[in-house]
């Protein structure tokens, strides 16, 4: 490989780097709920995604769709070695800079009745979910991650968030 085609390849994969750091680190931190663990499991994503980027081939799938396979596979790898705990208590922390005793209280309550909500939705669901709003992919991302159809994804995705919407509100009004 020529000087200058890796030197090209570094600048893409920096600025892929810069692009999707904080979608797989969103979605690690969903899943594991424990800032260390999200931040080694998130520099692996992206170390074996830099020692593969030269075998990356944007024919087959979408750079986001080839990352966020490897996210779920390191996350296998992790889960092999451990049961998950409640991965989104802390998760409402991260959208704010400096919020009100108040606000983290009420975040935390929040985050705690969607944790509890999404419990009510199946595994493959909630993977879904997160792949949804955690990692920012869409819909065609997440069926070929998946395996299901686009249009499957979509309908489970709209059942899921409706279930979510009225199990939410249920805890709200009970």
């Amino acid at each position: 490989m020529t000087t200058e085609r890796a030197e090209s390849q570094q600048e893409t994969f920096a600025h892929l780097y810069d692009e999707y750091m904080p979608k797989v680190y969103r979605y690690m931190y969903y899943r594991v709920n424990d800032t260390p663990v999200c931040e080694d499991l998130t520099s692996s994503v992206f170390e074996k995604a830099l020692v593969n980027f030269g075998r990356y081939s944007r024919d087959k799938a979408s750079f986001s769709t080839w990352l966020f396979s490897i996210a779920r596979n390191v996350l296998i790898d992790h889960y092999r070695a451990r049961r998950p705990s409640a991965p989104l208590e802390a998760a409402a922390e991260m959208a704010s800079d400096s919020p009100l005793p108040a606000e983290v209280a009420e975040r935390r309550e929040d985050m705690r009745r969607l944790s509890q909500c999404l419990a009510g939705l199946t595994e493959e669901d909630r993977e879904i979910v997160r792949l949804k709003f955690a990692g920012e992919l869409n819909n065609r991302q997440i069926a070929k991650l998946t395996g299901l159809s686009e249009s499957n994804v979509g309908t489970r995705l709209f059942r899921a968030i409706r279930r979510l919407r009225d199990s939410f509100k249920e805890t709200q009004d009970g």
